[in-house]
């Protein structure tokens, strides 16, 4: 910021549909803190099977521990050292670093987090991507929401066992 004060943020990605479903931002950001997040989305797009994810402190906590044990989430990290394992999310990062972050001095967290909302938006409902057969990742996410409305297969969350492929 341009008071020389530092700001983390941790974003939520879908690596189905590729949409960024959260960003949370601020000085510090605790394993409790992930896990009030991660409550909300799932009331909102319903339970995943599985999370993966970096071995950062807030996510190895033994609030986030708890939390995935509670809800019968499977947990899983990739390989300290191994960002390839989590390829999507980590170039996800790296756009919103090389794009936003990088060429940005915000006055305040308000202003960070307002900009880089207006970011996320921005990529989930105006950028097109080529494994989504060029479609946005909203735009992917609707479309795979009416597929299984119509074949009668779930009330539109994404709340089963299965995985779907992205086209592509």
């Amino acid at each position: 910021m341009t008071d020389g004060r530092r700001f983390g943020v941790l974003v939520i990605v879908d690596d189905c549909t590729r949409e960024c479903l959260s960003r949370v931002l601020d000085t510090s950001i605790s394993g409790a803190r992930v896990a009030r997040e991660l409550d909300r989305i799932i009331a909102w797009r319903g339970k995943p099977e599985a999370v993966l994810s970096d071995n950062g402190t807030e996510l190895t906590s033994t609030a986030i521990l708890a939390w995935a044990d509670e809800r019968r989430i499977a947990w899983r990290y990739i390989q300290p050292g191994k960002p390839v394992q989590n390829a999507f999310a980590e170039s996800f990062n790296a756009r919103l670093r090389y794009e936003l972050l990088n060429e940005m001095l915000f006055r305040s967290l308000g202003d960070a987090r307002r900009l880089i909302e207006a970011w996320r938006h921005d990529y989930n409902h105006h950028r097109p991507h080529s494994k989504l057969g060029w479609l946005t990742p909203a735009g992917y996410a609707q479309r795979w929401r009416q597929n299984e409305e119509l074949e009668g297969r779930s009330s539109g969350a994404f709340d089963d066992d299965r995985i779907p492929v992205p086209a592509g």
